[in-house]
């Protein structure tokens, strides 16, 4: 369903040829606070996978991959939709050591994502993953980590208010994280949607982390859906803003501790795909051969978004979008890229 809403009375703040810059500005000053800060090396990343190893991201089970024959190889592949088991691998081939890690640009194409302000066919991330020892695959750890990201935000966003006194009208960045779990947010609100739930909690906690995304909640249902091959269900979680222009939770990103061979075990089960057991990334795993690792994506164009105070990720990114909301922009006065 297509539900793009351009807000009353909304007017960029930058012109098109200052956003450009102001994109690559925040872009530069936030992967060099993000690496610093977590001990992470650029590398580089692939746009496609063999379909046959198991290494594509599958999100929430249902979307469909963009996928090609590579004939000369004698080899399918497939438009990679993360990079969440293909940097754990990176991390074993390259033979990092706990504490350190890597991050990179992911660029994707989702086909059947649902089309509005936030969401694109195409996705782009810095895609991180960093190894760590058995004592850190806690609660504690997981909201440390969060908490840098977090400064590495508020970092970016006070450089950039500097360099474009415009920017200084966008409420700023809350350092205060609260954190709260899926289940306590369907305690409060049974009989809102998730998302509802969202909105409800992050308007009052303007940063959140949303812990525990994954699992059946006591409902039955999960919060969200989530695979269950990367991340541990019960220490992941999403950052959320709270969009005052929008008017609405937004999400820049979704991280946690990854699968021990323990809980891949269980999650592989609990989800109905044990058939996964016998690709070469998950027997690896299950075999305690990769590193036990955190990790996760954060969103270029919507942190780009959120910092310039875009109402469409169209602005910030170019993509492919349905007359309706070609249309629509048209009216409000919005440059597409």
């Amino acid at each position: 369903m297509l539900t793009t809403v351009i807000p009353q009375g909304y007017a960029p703040l930058l012109n098109l040829y200052d956003t450009q810059k102001a994109i690559g500005l925040l872009k530069r000053l936030f992967e060099d606070d993000l690496g610093g800060s977590l001990n992470l090396r650029r590398v580089s990343a692939p746009l496609f996978v063999e379909a046959s190893t198991g290494l594509n991201d599958d999100l929430n089970g249902v979307e469909r991959a963009v996928s090609f024959d590579v004939p000369d190889a004698g080899r399918d592949a497939q438009v990679v939709h993360s990079l969440a088991k293909w940097k754990r691998m990176a991390l074993h081939r390259y033979q990092f050591s706990v504490g350190e890690g890597l991050y990179t640009d992911m660029n994707a194409i989702r086909r059947d994502e649902e089309l509005d302000n936030l969401h694109s066919v195409y996705v782009d991330q810095w895609d991180w993953e960093k190894v760590i020892a058995p004592r850190d695959r806690n609660v504690d750890y997981l909201k440390g980590v969060v908490k840098t990201i977090v400064s590495a935000l508020v970092g970016t966003q006070q450089t950039l208010r500097s360099v474009y006194p415009q920017l200084t009208t966008l409420p700023l960045i809350d350092r205060e994280v609260s954190f709260v779990t899926a289940q306590e947010l369907e305690d409060l609100w049974p009989e809102l949607s998730p998302k509802e739930r969202e909105d409800q909690w992050v308007k009052d906690h303007p940063t959140t982390f949303l812990m525990g995304i994954g699992g059946a909640l006591k409902s039955g249902k999960p919060h969200d859906g989530r695979a269950p091959d990367y991340d541990d269900w019960a220490l992941n979680g999403d950052i959320l803003l709270w969009n005052s222009l929008l008017g609405h939770a937004f999400e820049i990103s979704s991280m946690g501790i990854r699968v021990s061979p323990e809980s891949l075990d269980s999650q592989l089960t609990i989800s109905g795909h044990d058939e996964r057991r016998e690709l070469p990334f998950h027997r690896a795993l299950l075999a305690g051969e990769l590193p036990l690792t955190i990790g996760g994506g954060i969103g270029q164009s919507r942190v780009s978004m959120y910092l310039l105070g875009k109402a469409h990720i169209g602005e910030v990114q170019a993509s492919i979008w349905d007359p309706q909301t070609l249309e629509a922009c048209k009216e409000a006065g919005v440059i597409l890229l």
